[in-house]
């Protein structure tokens, strides 16, 4: 690597450079060399006692857990939410199911040989868009206030008076909401120092008398922070969400050393290889017909296990407890996802969101695209590695449900298909057993 003029300065420099990249590797090789090693080799795709569904921001993570993994498992077996801190006894846990923004690194805080790992995975440059528009668009139900410090203060004392879990309190935008609320409040209150009341423009992502541009957006640091490269820093467990203790310096390291975020790729990939499911959010229709015939009847058949008829009573709670799923509603909460997600305590009609729509992301400049892709790289390839894997379960799905003896034990193949079916209905696909 070329280290000369790396800080404008010369060879002392470059010598400097050259000193802060040797340390750097050596941080990151350690911990990657680590991070592997915990991998546990087995069949990941067999279900274990927890399921743990690694929620990536902005990904419609909250339709695949509402609409189908909760559907499955029922309340009785869903872990305290802990999508702010975990709420449960990790080492004993009496349930079966934890949803959280928390990056892989909390499984260092679970039981890690009985713990399976889910996710839903999104394109990149997609992700970023969403991540600006929540931001803005949460942000923005503070501005029914008269100035920032009121909306500051009257939050405080309604989340103290709640126990609810606010949006203010869940990664990451416990960072990037009160950072975007200042930031609305600034120039609101500039337009009233210019006399503006009407603002008229075409392009929604760059309003700057109204809301920080896109192009500022992406390059601020706490979106170079909590954004960019997101998905793969969650999965690798490096966020500054992190349990981890050297967390910190080894993004920091990646961040400063693009080269070096190959190690971190190669741990998120080995990672999601060994993930029981990972969905894309690109498809998700067919992804939720995936996560049904795939993991649906190993989490019956587990269920059904539990002594006898104590687990057949369980299933039958369940079914009786959840409607049938079809695919308008499906699509119907993946919209709701895409557009509002946690509300908070302070809730706002979401039509405040002014002008932030899909088609206008066509007249985003591409420069500006170009630079979401580039601030981005390590999430592409993730992606598109997640692409691959999702080709592979697709095959595997249907060897699985030919030979889905192997998970029934002495469940009869009529329980567990007629218990999947009522919880899902037609979402199942019309595979026949060999």
């Amino acid at each position: 690597m070329d280290f000369a003029g790396v800080n404008g300065g010369g060879s002392v420099d470059a010598s400097s450079a050259e000193k802060d990249f040797v340390q750097c590797e050596k941080i990151v090789r350690e911990w990657a060399r680590s991070a592997l090693e915990e991998e546990i080799e087995g069949d990941g795709h067999t279900l274990q006692d927890l399921l743990f569904f690694l929620h990536v921001p902005r990904t419609g993570g909250r339709t695949y857990f509402h609409c189908l993994v909760k559907k499955v498992y029922g309340a009785a077996l869903e872990c305290p939410r802990s999508y702010d801190k975990l709420r449960f006894d990790p080492r004993k846990p009496k349930c079966r199911l934890v949803a959280t923004h928390d990056d892989y690194s909390i499984m260092s805080m679970l039981p890690r040989e009985k713990t399976s790992v889910m996710t839903v995975l999104r394109h990149p440059v997609d992700r970023v868009f969403s991540a600006y528009e929540f931001s803005v668009e949460v942000a923005s139900r503070f501005l029914v206030h008269p100035n920032l410090t009121s909306a500051t203060e009257l939050t405080k004392r309604i989340r103290a008076k709640h126990k609810g879990v606010s949006t203010l309190d869940i990664w990451p935008w416990k960072y990037l909401v009160p950072w975007m609320r200042e930031d609305l409040f600034a120039r609101r209150d500039a337009r009233k120092m210019k006399g503006l009341s009407y603002v008229n423009s075409n392009d929604s992502y760059n309003v700057e008398e109204m809301a920080m541009p896109l192009h500022q957006f992406i390059n601020e640091p706490v979106v170079l922070d909590t954004v960019h490269n997101g998905a793969t820093f969650q999965v690798a467990g490096l966020t500054n969400n992190s349990y981890l203790a050297e967390a910190h310096d080894v993004r920091h390291c990646v961040q400063k050393f693009t080269i070096l975020g190959e190690h971190v790729l190669q741990v998120a990939q080995k990672r999601l290889d060994n993930m029981l499911f990972v969905g894309l959010t690109e498809k998700h229709r067919e992804s939720a017909k995936m996560f049904v015939n795939v993991v649906g009847p190993q989490v019956i058949s587990q269920i059904a296990s539990d002594s006898s008829m104590e687990g057949l009573s369980k299933i039958k709670s369940v079914t009786e407890q959840n409607s049938l799923l079809s695919d308008s509603e499906l699509d119907s909460n993946y919209h709701q996802d895409g557009t509002s997600d946690q509300k908070t305590t302070e809730n706002v009609s979401t039509e405040n969101l002014e002008g932030i729509k899909k088609n206008a992301r066509l007249l985003v400049p591409d420069t500006v695209l170009q630079q979401i892709r580039s601030l981005n790289s390590l999430d592409l390839r993730l992606f598109k590695y997640a692409e691959g894997i999702y080709a592979k379960q697709n095959e595997r799905m249907h060897e699985l449900v030919t030979t889905v003896s192997y998970y029934l034990g002495e469940i009869p193949h009529t329980i567990l298909f007629a218990s999947t079916y009522i919880l899902f209905g037609d979402m199942l696909l019309d595979v026949q057993l060999g």
